[in-house]
């Protein structure tokens, strides 16, 4: 009796295990991915041209604000949801992106960056790069973003990974939009700059970072046949449009 009691407790135990893992399911753990303090170099110091751009680019970013409609392509691009995200990238790609009416194109992307957003926080935490507006002493176009952000590396910019990654997807999904689908995709990372949030440099290499990663999720069988479902998805749903 004790035994099959331990035996149901293990059970239930694995089960719960099971649950847990469909709800937040990765292709690859953290240290299964690359690590971009190995792969990408130090953020610039204070005391080079390159920090000099970083703070021309800060100047840029602020007269972009003084343009309704790109402070409030900012605005929307800095709410840090993948609902938000995907939902910018729907005229671009071409199609509607959501849980109930693309399924597999949403478990696709949903899966792939739970997996590749791993890679930002080591780097973060480990060179602490103090944010432009926290540097300056001033606002945020996206003030409420400031508390969160304010002890949080600047380096690089999880923003921009997640937004560079899904544009890498999705045009794998619909090659035919791959030049929408990228000039979105790097006008959100340019958001994270006009903000204020981050420095031109943090964004520069979370393009490359995103890259790294997307590289990686090649290599995951799980991956492939979720691309697979996802494409066969969009060709289904797009075909059903032209009728």
């Amino acid at each position: 009796m004790k035994r099959q009691l331990i035996s149901a407790a293990i059970a239930m135990a694995a089960l719960v295990n099971l649950s847990a893992q469909d709800e937040t399911p990765v292709y690859f753990t953290t240290d299964q991915m690359p690590n971009l303090i190995k792969c990408l170099p130090a953020p610039p110091d204070t005391m080079g041209a390159d920090f000099t751009h970083d703070i021309m680019r800060y100047m840029w970013g602020k007269k972009q604000r003084l343009d309704p409609k790109r402070a409030a392509i900012a605005e929307r691009d800095a709410v840090f949801t993948y609902e938000a995200l995907f939902a910018e990238f729907n005229v671009p790609f071409g199609l509607v992106i959501s849980k109930e009416g693309t399924p597999q194109i949403w478990k696709l992307l949903d899966t792939s960056l739970r997996t590749t957003d791993q890679m930002r926080v080591a780097p973060k935490a480990y060179y602490m790069r103090k944010r432009p507006y926290v540097r300056f002493q001033e606002h945020l176009l996206t003030t409420w973003e400031e508390d969160e952000l304010r002890n949080e590396g600047s380096y690089p910019s999880g923003h921009t990974v997640r937004s560079w990654c899904t544009a890498l997807l999705l045009s794998e999904i619909n090659p035919a939009a791959a030049d929408t689908i990228f000039a979105r995709a790097w006008m959100y990372g340019e958001s994270r700059v006009i903000v204020g949030a981050h420095w031109q440099s943090d964004v520069d290499a979370s393009r490359l970072a995103a890259s790294i990663g997307y590289a990686r999720l090649q290599g995951s069988p799980a991956f492939r046949k979720q691309m697979a479902r996802a494409q066969a998805e969009f060709r289904k749903k797009t075909a059903q449009k032209r009728k």
